[in-house]
């Protein structure tokens, strides 16, 4: 199933939710899963209906609400959870049952006990089980990043013949190197009996920092679909994060890769989901960090401010931020100045500028940042000693 268009499929109120403290209740989901449905997401994975009473609740609410996603609801291999899943999309316009099993020979030995014959059969039962309630089901095998290729070969064509839609080939440890998961999917779209008829997806944690740079590996080799979060939250060191691929994709257009967001309001989703969820974005992250369209060095700023794209191969206004900030620091210099002060009203000359620099050096060596305020008040003094001057 091959287009130059990825599916976004958003885990942000499943795998996301997972974090530590980032619990939220139905109403809190249900506002993140309206934003992410307007902003353009393939899929959203609402939760994991069989893991708690409030959890099959915000599922169920969430395929109500949902107009255009799909709604997808996560599962083991087991019929009960398949059952219960099934039960919480029954509302969905487009429901998906996400189902799964370890693949691994650590999950295989230490986590199931069981022979590869064993798990190939519980993942065939598993999906041609979902197939009863909803025709698309998504297969995951987990522990893919570090399951023989051969193997997964085996179990991928397994589950496509009893049914399923997607194949989910997570780097659940976020062991795998980009090459290595590139090939991964290369291999299997090379190997696997009917994967041309399914979407291949990528799943990849970010615990060695490569989770984006696998899910784009993973796009360039044939997956057609990404399961990323907003702001890259996830268990552990997090997921892919959703405005990273997307605008990896949108900033090469010679991939020829495509996604459907509306980037313009990356930046907005991004202050929701760290709102609700209380958790905090790093200021140098990527995208939709406090500092990732912030210029303090000198040279950089007037550089930027001669044009944006000396320095920034993003335009801040595609995803949502008003425009690049020039923040004064003591590795500022004139022309950060001069542009900071006439934001606020100053029209500086030379001799004016060259006074107000001297002052300004002193206020910087003081403090972090130099603000408005402080400008003022360098300005007041530059006025005091042109007065003198003049006299």
């Amino acid at each position: 199933m091959q287009s130059d268009k990825i599916q976004i499929f958003d885990t942000t109120l499943r795998d996301g939710e997972q974090v530590p403290g980032c619990k939220l209740d139905t109403q809190q989901k249900l506002i993140i899963a309206e934003r992410l449905d307007f902003l353009g997401v393939d899929v959203i994975e609402a939760g994991f209906p069989v893991s708690s009473p409030g959890d099959f609740t915000s599922v169920q609410e969430i395929a109500k609400l949902v107009k255009n996603a799909t709604v997808c609801g996560l599962t083991r291999a087991v019929k009960k959870d398949i059952e219960v899943a099934a039960e919480a999309l029954k509302f969905a316009n487009k429901p998906r049952i996400h189902t799964g099993i370890g693949t691994s020979d650590s999950h295989i030995q230490y986590k199931f006990n069981a022979s590869k014959e064993e798990v190939i059969r519980r993942a065939k039962e598993a999906v041609s089980y979902a197939k009863n309630f909803v025709d698309d089901v998504e297969f995951y095998a987990e522990d893919a990043g570090r399951t023989d290729n051969a193997f997964l070969a085996k179990v991928c064509e397994e589950v496509i013949k009893s049914g399923a839609t997607v194949l989910n080939i997570p780097d659940t440890t976020g062991y795998c190197l980009p090459e290595e998961y590139g090939a991964k999917i290369k291999y299997l779209k090379d190997n696997v009996k009917g994967i041309e008829n399914v979407v291949i997806s990528c799943h990849c944690h970010n615990d060695l920092g490569l989770a984006t740079a696998n899910s784009i590996a993973g796009a360039i080799n044939g997956a057609r679909q990404i399961e990323c979060t907003v702001n890259g939250i996830g268990e552990r060191a997090g997921n892919t994060a959703l405005e990273e691929v997307v605008m990896i994709l949108k900033q090469h257009p010679y991939l020829n890769l495509q996604t459907d967001i509306n980037t313009k309001l990356l930046y907005d989703t991004s202050m929701m989901v760290r709102e609700r969820m209380g958790m905090p974005v790093q200021p140098n992250k990527a995208i939709v960090g406090a500092n990732a369209f912030a210029h303090s060095s000198g040279i950089h700023q007037d550089g930027v401010i001669k044009n944006r794209e000396t320095y920034e191969i993003i335009d801040p206004a595609d995803v949502g931020v008003t425009e690049s900030a020039i923040v004064l620091t003591a590795r500022s210099g004139r022309a950060a100045l001069a542009y900071r002060a006439k934001k606020i009203g100053y029209e500086l000359t030379k001799i004016q500028l060259d006074t107000a620099y001297k002052t300004f050096l002193q206020f910087a060596d003081r403090q972090k940042e130099v603000i408005d305020e402080d400008i003022h008040q360098i300005m007041k003094h530059v006025n005091k000693i042109s007065k003198i001057a003049i006299a």
